[in-house]
C-alpha cells in the first residue's frame, strides 16, 4: 500500500513543477530581452528591451534609446513609449526605429515559450532572453 507521506510528497512535487512551468511561460517582468533580427548594415547593434517588475522598459533600438511600459493583463499587452532620445542617427536607422516603434505601440496579444517572446500584433516580434 501507498503511504500518506509518498502521497504528501508526490502532491508537493507536482505541485511544484506545474508553479515552475507556469512561470517559464509567464510573462518576462525582470528580464532583458534581445530582438531577433540580424544587425543592419554597417552595425552590431541589435535593439533590445529590459522589461523591469513592474512593466517599465528601456529601449536600445538600432540607434536611439529610451523608456516605455508595458501593460499585461492575461494574454493582452499594451505598449506605450515613453521619452526616445534622439542620437543624431542616420536617417535609415532613424527610420527603422521608428518602424520598431510603431509595431511595439499596435502589438496586442503575446505569448512566451520558454526563452523566447513574441508580441502580436500587424506586425509580430520575436524577443530572446539574453544571458542564463
Amino acid at each position: 500500500m501507498v503511504s500518506i507521506k509518498r502521497l504528501v510528497c508526490a502532491a508537493v512535487a507536482m505541485l511544484a513543477m506545474s508553479s515552475v512551468a507556469r512561470a517559464e511561460d509567464g510573462f518576462p517582468f525582470g528580464s532583458e530581452m534581445t530582438l531577433e533580427a540580424l544587425p543592419q548594415a554597417g552595425s552590431k547593434r541589435i535593439p533590445n528591451i529590459e522589461i523591469g517588475d513592474h512593466g517599465e522598459v528601456l529601449l536600445e533600438l538600432w540607434c536611439k534609446g529610451g523608456k516605455g511600459q508595458f501593460s499585461v493583463a492575461g494574454n493582452t499587452v499594451i505598449f506605450v513609449p515613453g521619452q526616445i532620445q534622439d542620437r543624431n542617427c542616420p536617417p535609415a536607422r532613424a527610420q527603422a526605429d521608428d518602424d520598431l516603434l510603431a509595431a511595439l505601440s499596435s502589438v496586442e496579444t503575446w505569448k512566451r515559450q520558454g526563452d523566447v517572446l513574441t508580441l502580436i500584433g500587424p506586425k509580430s516580434l520575436r524577443f530572446r532572453t539574453t544571458g542564463n
